[in-house]
């Protein structure tokens, strides 16, 4: 067991998490077991796609002091365990280098992890003028290291991208796939197998061939005139294909290529319904689709057998997708699945001397944050101690002026039945929202919230409010701007981008003053990142520190790659 190492004083009140100060000594012998100094054998890097500390925070506050703690979980989350036996600290998220920006999105910070270079907003793996630039999954892969990406999202997603791909824009999923086949990556899993399905007439008829649940194999992305079976190129190229979770089991070595739905696989909720369930009916999505959890222990079963060590990156990626729909109940979810997969990874580790892990965020998403407000201020009450007198040394009741919230919140947050996605789609399976009226919305959102979250007719009338966007504001061939009618939002209208799936967020408006819960947008913030280190004592330290995610790129290079 490692000794746990000592963490410095400085601690970021809002999250309990502690930032450490050590400078790197990467010039003095680690403990890593490798031949080469200050390196490691092994590289994971656990991302929490929108994780800020704010995201944390909810994690830790419903871990540790949730009343009824529905989810049974150990009141230590993984992410305590690293921050008690690690080392912590924080990382700035912008685009920096030769086109600058404030704030940055995922396919841009997912390029800064990987190659420890600035780059552009909405690129994949280019620098500032649109250069390719090597990441650290190829620089390993040059090594004869092992590589792996996982992601609950879909494998052509920005964030593993970033890693494996080099296009303008992340938007080019399909070539995205082919980037990262060409690469060579030996473990992919996650959703998105529309981007890697040829064109076909028949789905039904591939899905059987392919051996793979139907709704895995229903659509393909790709162009009709493309030709290429990015399916038929992957086994061809040694790979072993799952579209289940027994045929990723069945497979205990080599290449794996695992592709678990059609697009994103099971929201956080969805999955705790899931693993709760006492009967899962045969053939279900519940039944076949693994969890984060299990692609990640499937990824280090695989990996950890190449005797020249691996790099693997595991996204979150979902609790960037709460975020941006201002989903309390959705992220507190996704935050607990993911930290199953961080509590996985570090009992992996926890014995050994050769892998170091790092966890941080690409950004964070809607500046989630728990506040203090005037709706329902508290009765006043007698407390016993003997500090409770006036001036006069009379006896006086203990009555804050505000609501600070109670802690049954958490538990009543907990309750949630279905994600905003999940209610937008009953309310209308297109997501077109401009004809609805407000029982559509009490009926949906009172099905899947806790009764003390549920909206009245007042509320639903607020949620179905739509706005005329001036012709000056339309862009035409934008896949947003474009909308011509959208939500209507009374503040910071601007900073939400998403037309019609911006309604989750006037959903949660609503909710508002009864969960003790603010957003500031719908997009992401520039919020520094925590930085979790956990591996040899050599190696981390450098980590406890202010830095750029350029700078946490180039320490992970320093760290693995051999040059």
């Amino acid at each position: 067991m490692k000794k746990p190492t000592t963490l410095s004083a400085a601690v970021l009140a809002s999250t309990m998490l502690v930032a450490c100060t050590g400078s790197p000594d990467l010039d003095s012998k680690s403990d890593s077991g490798s031949n080469h100094q200050g390196k490691v054998k092994n590289l994971i890097l656990m991302i929490g796609d929108g994780m800020g500390a704010q995201q944390v925070g909810l994690l830790e506050e419903y871990a540790r002091r949730s009343p009824a703690n529905a989810a049974n979980i150990v009141k230590t989350t993984g992410l305590q365990k690293l921050a008690n036996n690690g080392h912590v600290g924080l990382s700035m998220t912008a685009p920096v280098g030769a086109n600058p920006s404030l704030v940055v999105d995922s396919a841009c910070s997912a390029t800064q992890l990987a190659t420890g270079q600035g780059s552009i907003s909405e690129g994949i793996g280019l620098d500032g003028q649109g250069n390719k630039l090597e990441t650290i999954l190829e620089k390993a892969k040059k090594m004869g290291k092992a590589t792996g990406l996982i992601t609950d999202t879909r494998v052509t997603h920005a964030t593993p991208a970033g890693f494996a791909a080099h296009r303008p824009h992340r938007s080019y999923e399909n070539e995205i796939a082919e980037d990262m086949l060409a690469a060579g990556v030996d473990v992919m899993m996650g959703g998105g197998s529309r981007h890697w399905a040829p064109k076909v007439k028949d789905f039904g008829a591939l899905a059987k061939e392919l051996d793979a649940p139907a709704h895995v194999i229903k659509k393909s992305k790709r162009s009709a005139d493309d030709t290429r079976n990015l399916f038929t190129e992957a086994k061809n190229a040694g790979y072993k294909l799952a579209f289940d979770k027994a045929q990723m089991a069945a497979v205990t070595e080599g290449k794996l290529l695992g592709l678990f739905d059609d697009s994103a696989m099971n929201d956080g909720i969805e999955y705790t319904r899931c693993k709760n369930a006492k009967n899962v009916e045969p053939g279900s999505k519940c039944a076949d689709e693994p969890s984060l959890v299990e692609m990640t222990k499937k990824a280090l079963d695989i990996l950890s057998k190449d005797p020249d060590g691996f790099f693997l990156m595991v996204e979150g990626g979902q609790i960037d997708w709460a975020g941006h729909v201002n989903d309390t109940g959705w992220l507190l979810h996704e935050m607990l699945k993911f930290d199953e997969a961080v509590q996985a990874v570090y009992e992996w580790v926890a014995e050994r001397d050769d892998t170091l892990v790092i966890v941080t965020a690409d950004h964070e998403t809607g500046g989630f944050g728990f506040s203090y407000h005037k709706h329902n201020i508290p009765k006043a009450v007698t407390l016993s101690g003997n500090g409770m007198i006036d001036g006069d040394g009379n006896p006086v009741d203990y009555k804050p002026q505000y609501n600070f919230g109670a802690l049954a919140t958490l538990d009543k947050i907990y309750a949630q039945k279905r994600s905003f996605y999940d209610i937008l789609s009953a309310v209308n399976g297109n997501w077109d929202f401009s004809d609805t009226d407000a029982a559509d919305w009490v009926k949906e959102v009172n099905a899947s919230m806790h009764k003390d979250f549920h909206i009245d007719t007042e509320s639903g009338k607020r949620i179905a409010a739509r706005y005329q966007v001036p012709a000056e504001d339309v862009h035409p061939d934008h896949k947003y701007l474009s909308a011509t009618n959208i939500p209507k939002f009374n503040d910071f209208s601007d900073f939400y981008v998403y037309a019609d799936e911006d309604t989750g967020a006037l959903i949660a408006r609503e909710l508002a003053n009864r969960q003790s819960v603010s957003w500031a947008n719908g997009t992401h913030t520039a919020a520094p990142v925590p930085v979790y280190a956990f591996g040899p004592e050599a190696l981390t330290r450098q980590f406890s520190t202010m830095q750029h995610h350029t700078d946490l790129g180039q320490k992970m290079i320093n760290a693995l790659i051999v040059e």
